[in-house]
């Protein structure tokens, strides 16, 4: 197996003040306020994480979690603000991964609505899981002309 990479700091943009809570190698807990909206996100390598078993992880691939005190109409532009800052911070990542509490439909649309789609339900021994991923489109893109990896 790979070796997981550390986590790179994250910055924030979009008007978002960050506050880092925690920081390890593999995992960091934010704290993130805009104007009356407040959140707590945390973020993990998928590959160290609760995800490294459930999926083909990427050594790159990283999970976030918004927590519950996040407003519901806030959540969708937070999530697109914790994409950008990830892949401004590692360009290698390949998947973003919100795991969600199977059946919320409020945090998948919140999901979908920045721009994750659903991919796979998944077990752990305590929770149930929908996978919502953001890749980027050096990952999604298809080329019907090309029959072979380019470079090879």
């Amino acid at each position: 197996m790979p070796v997981t990479p550390s986590l790179p700091a994250l910055r924030v943009e979009g008007g978002w003040r960050t506050t880092e809570e925690s920081w390890t190698r593999f995992a960091g807990g934010l704290r993130l306020r805009r104007g009356d909206a407040e959140a707590t996100v945390r973020v993990e390598r998928c590959a160290a994480g609760r995800l490294r078993e459930t999926y083909p992880v990427g050594a790159h691939d990283v999970e976030i979690w918004v927590g519950d005190d996040a407003p519901a109409d806030a959540t969708p532009d937070l999530l697109r603000a914790l994409v950008r800052a990830v892949r401004l911070a590692d360009p290698r990542c390949r998947r973003v991964v919100n795991a969600l509490a199977e059946g919320d439909r409020i945090a998948a649309e919140a999901a979908e609505a920045a721009g994750f789609r659903y991919v796979v339900a998944v077990d752990l021994p305590d929770d149930q899981l929908s996978l919502f991923v953001y890749e980027p489109t050096w990952v999604t893109a298809t080329d019907p002309d090309l029959d072979h990896v380019p470079g090879t």
